[in-house]
């Protein structure tokens, strides 16, 4: 497991689109999970201990943005062959498991993830309601060996919230950490 930063925020970002299946059976595109006030974008993995870390808190802040016009999506990127860990059935047990409201698509191919240059999970994408990213921040603070805190901010709730509301994302954003994303061998540098 390499520890990744993500890169700062790009504005000048337009979300690729993209056509996915999903753990319920159904085929996503962008479109489809737009939300009218913007849209996150998400790489996740079911292994991964820095997504373990926030999932909770991670599905209770989706709720709160779809609530608020915001369309939420959560791709998972790694290779399944090298990562059974990360299959398809057991994207689905940890879709149920943790009570997913939004759609957990697989990039089997990973050329989703190569689109928006998703360097690890939990990746986020903010972007508002023209589809430009603003908001590639984390989740908040929490890490495998930091548990939450009364004073952990909600630095993507807010973040989001905050391009909902005007159209674009906070000045000072944190990187987010976590497991490198495990790219097929063919796709090794």
């Amino acid at each position: 497991m390499a520890l990744t930063h993500t890169p700062l925020c790009d504005t000048s970002f337009t979300a690729p689109d993209f056509s996915l299946k999903g753990v319920d059976g159904k085929t996503y595109t962008l479109d489809d999970v737009k939300g009218e006030k913007g849209t996150l974008v998400m790489f996740i993995c079911n292994h991964c201990p820095y997504v373990k870390a926030i999932i909770t808190q991670l599905v209770q802040d989706a709720k709160d943005l779809q609530k608020n016009g915001i369309g939420v999506i959560a791709i998972m990127p790694n290779d399944t062959a090298n990562y059974p860990d990360d299959s398809f059935e057991n994207m689905q047990i940890f879709a149920k498991e943790n009570g997913f409201t939004f759609p957990y698509v697989i990039d089997e191919k990973q050329d989703v993830a190569h689109a928006y240059h998703a360097v690890c999970t939990p990746d986020f994408f903010g972007f508002n309601k023209d589809m430009k990213l603003h908001y590639r921040g984390r989740l908040d603070d929490v890490t495998p060996s930091r548990a939450a805190t009364a004073d952990t901010k909600r630095e993507l709730l807010d973040g989001m919230l905050k391009i909902a509301a005007t159209g674009q994302g906070p000045e000072h954003q944190t990187a987010s950490m976590g497991c490198s994303i495990k790219w097929k061998s063919e796709d090794a540098a």
